[in-house]
């Protein structure tokens, strides 16, 4: 038995992207033993006793000889108890188990127990999409996360029990049986509760759904919101405790189209990443509101070796991110937000492992005027009590280039008391407020069709000089004025531009006119800056 090399095909993910893993058995003529080499962090080498406790538990012996398994690359750290099946299935085939002429052609992802049944690893999901990307057309995976993988378009789906029923599959060529339908229509995007209601909100059945018309006044920045859902930009909220800031900030994604097909296939590969099996495709836009206390790595992501684990502006990729009283976050996290918010990718660098993850979110910052929230209040009773310097260090934890990256900047102000009084005018609904954006981002796609860019907030600023999207001095003068004084920077200019051609959208223009430039730029000009 010396000498047979058997070869079974893995994927290790970093992130989102994997790598084509071979794992190699082979037989030695030494003492019975096994080991796993090849850089396999703590939960991979451990495979060796699952595998034995396995295989002879089902009756499926490994050699009596010494059983090496390499996993190559070598120099590709690995991590995950997702390559368990890959090498089970290698050590069988290397012990004249199974025939080992298909192994390294079909991709094998699952977990294994010690009675041989197959879990479903963290991953799933991604494992398979990057299986597909890497050449695969046929993956092995667990029973239990069939319906996830069969998700993925244009990649055939082995689904097995257990380890017998995999090795039956080899040994006779049997079909498995057909993966566990994905239930269609809206799955509940994560950080969600059932329902697509917003985190912190009621999960019973009979619980009313977030919707735009709990805000009661604030005209201006209820528009606000929908001219930000549009083209998807940026936008930040200031104003004192009890102006509705947060109120409105949750309720931008209820007003979001949802997601495409590819939009979605991603949303809900970074999804699985969580461990949580899929039972359909993300359709609702992701919302992450975590706590001012969370640290860099929670939001940014990170992990250590190998393991990529993909923060809050990962997870919120294709919806919301708010980050609500932003200034008590730390000044770490917020400046890491500038670099994913102009490229839409966030890239982690550790000493071993490089990974590029999406960072196509919208962010929504809220903040007070001051630490005690009363600043510029026209109440006499809220009278501010800080101290001049303390409201400057305040407003400049948000810096300057970030809130330059922000598109629309609003400071509201409480509402009157009479509007709350009964008779007042219905206030605008999520459902009404959601097909003038779908109108308004169906009118963008067609414009931008033949583009990378399927939104204005996307468009560059080369794009916006062409011939084609160039207007006229006349309609840009007010902006011209305004950089000439150094009360607008490029990047600026090119925002309220973008903010100017999703306000025509909204209202069904071709383009923007002087009017749509004048009051891009007034959106432009409010909030902590």
């Amino acid at each position: 038995m010396s000498g047979l090399v058997c070869r079974a095909a893995a994927v290790a993910l970093s992130g989102l992207s994997g790598t084509a893993v071979m794992v190699e058995a082979a037989v030695s003529q030494q003492l019975p033993g096994m080991a796993i080499i090849g850089l396999p962090d703590t939960a991979l080498a451990e495979a060796k006793l699952r595998v034995r406790t396995a295989t002879a538990q089902l009756g499926l012996p490994l050699s009596d000889r010494f059983l090496t398994v390499n996993l190559s690359p070598a120099s590709l750290p690995k991590h995950g108890s997702g390559f368990d099946l890959a090498i089970a299935l290698a050590a069988l085939a290397a012990s004249r188990q199974l025939p080992a002429e298909r192994l390294a052609g079909i991709a094998h992802i699952g977990e294994l127990g010690l009675g041989g049944e197959l879990r479903r690893p963290a991953g799933l999901l991604s494992a398979v999409i990057a299986a597909r990307g890497l050449g695969f057309s046929r993956v092995m995976v667990p029973a239990s996360g069939g319906g996830e993988a069969a998700l993925v378009p244009g990649i055939e789906v082995v689904a097995v029990a257990d380890l017998t029923a995999a090795v039956a599959w080899y040994r006779g060529g049997a079909v498995a049986a057909p993966p566990a339908t994905a239930r269609p229509g809206r799955t509940t995007a994560p950080g969600s509760a059932p329902g697509g209601r917003a985190p912190g909100e009621s999960g019973a059945p009979d619980a009313p759904l977030p919707d735009l018309a709990d805000v009661v006044g604030q005209e201006e920045a209820v528009e606000a919101i929908v001219i930000a859902a549009a083209g998807r930009h940026h936008l930040s909220l200031s104003g004192p405790p009890g102006s509705g800031k947060t109120l409105l900030a949750s309720r931008l994604r209820t007003i979001l189209p949802e997601l495409g097909d590819e939009e979605s296939l991603e949303a809900s590969s970074i999804a699985s990443l969580g461990g949580a099996p899929l039972t359909g495709l993300i359709r609702i836009p992701p919302f992450e509101s975590p706590h001012h206390t969370a640290s860099q790595v929670s939001i940014i992501g990170g992990g250590s070796g190998a393991e990529i684990r993909p923060g809050a502006i990962t997870r919120a990729s294709h919806g919301v991110l708010l980050l609500d009283e932003a200034p008590e976050f730390s000044r770490h996290v917020l400046e890491a937000l500038r670099q994913p918010l102009e490229s839409g990718v966030i890239d982690i660098h550790r000493a071993r492992v490089r990974t590029t993850l999406p960072a196509k979110l919208q962010l929504v910052l809220t903040a007070n005027p001051c630490p005690c929230g009363n600043a510029g209040a026209p109440d006499t009773a809220l009278q501010c009590r800080c101290s001049p310097s303390t409201r400057v260090r305040y407003q400049q934890r948000i810096s300057g280039p970030l809130a330059d990256r922000l598109d629309l900047r609003l400071t509201l102000h409480r509402v009157a008391r009479t509007l709350f009084a009964a008779g007042s005018a219905p206030a605008l609904t999520s459902a009404s407020a959601g097909e003038r954006v779908a109108a308004a981002r169906s009118r963008a796609l067609e414009r931008l069709r033949g583009t990378p860019w399927r939104v204005n907030a996307e468009v560059t600023g080369a794009w916006l000089r062409s011939p084609r999207a160039r207007l006229p001095r006349s309609d840009t003068a007010v902006l011209d004025r305004a950089i000439e004084r150094g009360a607008l920077t490029a990047r600026g200019y090119h925002r309220t531009l973008r903010i100017a051609w999703s306000i025509a959208d909204l209202a069904g223009r071709e383009r923007p006119g002087r009017d749509e430039v004048a009051q891009a730029l007034v959106l432009r000009g409010g909030g902590p800056s």
